[in-house]
């Protein structure tokens, strides 16, 4: 008779990893909320808060650094506790640099508005995790769409979040809040809400248990081999961390460069809408990019993405000055994002080992912020240069790169 003693034991981690995906998806939706409908604001707030556009990157780069500072801090946090202890830390910072923010607005602070935003870049560290969490326990066939399915939960709260703006003013300026805050109140109560899904439901925790697994000898069933490849995972890291810097430079001076073209009353609709698309192409399609990832290999699809991203490039320089040129580059900006990211995170899991996992996959998170931090600063530089369509020609060099990248690594595989 065959050995069936090891089927229940599988089927039982399958069902396990299908919860953890569905919990990490809802906490997906909840962070988006609190992050799409901030992010788009940070921009104008600094350039309110300092007197100077020059200076507006400064809010994507503050962000941006939070995450590159905590990134690795919360993924040792997780290899030692767990994915769950790690992504509630990340919530409470997220929420202390949201009452920051809202105090910086009230007393004019410009210093104090970038700690704020710094924070809620910690708890954005943490919320990116979550597509790591959601392949702790995933099979080789499934990594990428496992991944991308977390990844498009965000969808929901980030398309909402940016369409929120405009209400949330007049929730705020009902009740007295300071200009341009109002959204942080939907933010500050999806970010609780998220803070309890994750204590309460995120049980058992998938990264304790792939570790244990992986102890006990037992995963060869149902999850990847425990194989490692640095130099391919370094690659994955280039990927991620480039397409990053490509897209964060571009959206963040997005705002800035609609209030030129768009009426002044009709800026915070224009942003909001052209954010809300942007982000709907990061998110919305993640699942077909995991299935492709899935099917026909992690580093076409990363190239994919490089295809995608120098098309919204090349749509930003040619119609500069039109905001529906402006909107459909942010779209496809977002596309090439989704892309690249779901390919290159699933391609980075595979080539560690589940011991190792963790420090790559923080070390990923902080080359990623980090470097976008650097580039959402030198974004605004350029921007008051050159403009729009210069900076959008500058992003091509990170793309270049991956583009190299890519062949080397293709070479080396032959």
């Amino acid at each position: 008779m065959p050995d069936t003693s090891a089927a229940p034991a599988a089927l039982d981690l399958l069902a396990t990893q299908r919860r953890t995906v569905r919990v990490l998806a809802v906490g997906q939706v909840l962070s988006g909320v609190a992050f799409g409908s901030t992010l788009s604001l940070g921009a104008l707030l600094a350039a309110d808060l300092s007197g100077a556009e020059s200076l507006s990157g400064f809010a994507t780069a503050a962000v941006t650094l939070g995450a590159a500072l905590t990134a690795i801090p919360l993924a040792r946090l997780a290899g030692r506790r767990g994915r769950r202890v790690a992504l509630t830390t990340g919530n409470v910072a997220a929420l202390t640099g949201i009452a920051l923010v809202i105090l910086a607005a009230s007393v004019r602070s410009f210093p104090l508005l970038l700690v704020g935003i710094a924070l809620i870049g910690a708890g954005n560290a943490a919320t990116l995790q979550s597509r790591f969490a959601a392949t702790d326990l995933a099979t080789t066939a499934r990594r990428g769409r496992d991944l991308a399915t977390v990844v498009w939960a965000t969808t929901v709260g980030g398309v909402v979040g940016p369409l929120l703006l405009a209400p949330a003013e007049v929730v705020g300026a009902a009740i007295g809040m300071p200009r341009l805050t109002g959204a942080y109140l939907f933010s500050l109560l999806a970010q609780a809400c998220a803070f309890g899904l994750y204590a309460l439901v995120l049980r058992p925790d998938p990264l304790l248990l792939a570790q244990r697994l992986a102890r006990e000898g037992e995963p060869s069933a149902v999850t990847a081999p425990d194989l490692d490849r640095p130099w391919l995972a370094r690659f994955a890291i280039l990927a991620v961390a480039s397409s990053h810097v490509t897209m964060a430079a571009v959206m963040a001076m997005t705002p800035v460069h609609l209030a030129h073209i768009v009426a002044p009353d009709a800026v915070t609709l224009a942003v909001g809408v052209t954010i809300a698309l942007h982000v709907f192409g990061m998110y919305g399609l993640s699942p077909v990019f995991g299935i492709l990832a899935d099917r026909v290999g992690r580093i076409a699809v990363i190239v994919l993405g490089q295809v995608l991203l120098v098309a919204a490039l090349m749509t930003a320089a040619l119609f500069t000055d039109a905001q529906m040129g402006v909107l459909v580059a942010l779209v496809l900006l977002g596309l090439g994002w989704s892309a690249a990211t779901v390919a290159g995170s699933a391609l980075l899991t595979e080539a560690t080992p589940v011991a190792a996992r963790p420090r790559r996959q923080g070390r990923s998170d902080t080359t990623m912020t980090a470097s976008a931090a650097v580039g959402s600063v030198l974004a605004g530089v350029i921007l008051g240069a050159v403009g729009y369509d210069g900076l959008a020609l500058w992003a091509l060099v990170p793309v270049t790169v991956v583009c190299v990248g890519a062949v080397v690594v293709r070479s080396r595989s032959l």
